[in-house]
C-alpha cells in the first residue's frame, strides 16, 4: 500500500466524521416531523368521532335545543380520549383537554388540544447564546357540527 492510498484513506475518515452529524441531524428531523404528524392525524380522527357522537346526542327530545349535559361531556371526552364512551382501555393521546361548546343555533362545536412531547428532548441547546430554544408545542384541533 503506497503513502498516497493511506493519506486518502485518511481523508475519507475525516470526511464521514464531518458529514455524519449532519445526516444524524437529518435523520433524527424527519423521525420528528413524522411521529408529530402521525399524533396529529390520530388528533384530529378522535374530534371528528367526538364531534359526530356529540352532535348525535345534543339535541334535547322535541324542542330540538342544543344542550350539553355532564353525561354528554363526559361521553364525548371517553370517545375522544379513549375511542369509546366506557372510557375503557388505554387513552389514544395521553393529555388530551377536551372542551365541548355549544356555538348557538343548532351547532356544537368541539375544541381538543394536546401537549406535544418531541421525542429527542424538549429543548434545543442554546450553546451559551440566550435561553435555549423549547421544541414542546401544542397540537390543537376544532370542529363544528350541526346537532343532529
Amino acid at each position: 500500500m503506497s503513502y498516497r492510498h493511506q493519506r486518502e484513506r485518511g481523508i475519507a475518515t475525516i470526511e464521514f466524521a464531518i458529514v455524519a452529524p449532519v445526516l444524524l441531524l437529518l435523520l433524527f428531523g424527519v423521525t420528528e416531523i413524522g411521529r408529530a404528524l402521525v399524533r396529529y392525524n390520530a388528533l384530529t380522527k378522535a374530534v371528528q368521532d367526538g364531534a359526530r357522537y356529540a352532535a348525535a346526542y345534543a339535541l334535547e327530545g322535541d324542542t330540538r335545543q342544543v344542550d350539553i349535559t355532564t353525561q354528554l361531556r363526559t361521553a364525548v371526552r371517553n370517545v375522544v380520549v379513549y375511542g369509546n364512551t366506557a372510557g375503557s382501555g388505554s387513552p389514544m393521546l395521553t393529555g388530551l383537554q377536551v372542551d365541548l361548546i355549544d356555538a348557538g343555533g343548532d351547532q356544537i362545536r368541539l375544541d381538543v388540544r394536546y401537549p406535544y412531547q418531541p421525542l429527542f428532548g424538549t429543548a434545543l441547546p442554546n450553546f451559551g447564546l440566550g435561553s435555549s430554544i423549547s421544541t414542546s408545542f401544542m397540537m390543537q384541533a376544532s370542529v363544528s357540527m350541526r346537532a343532529l
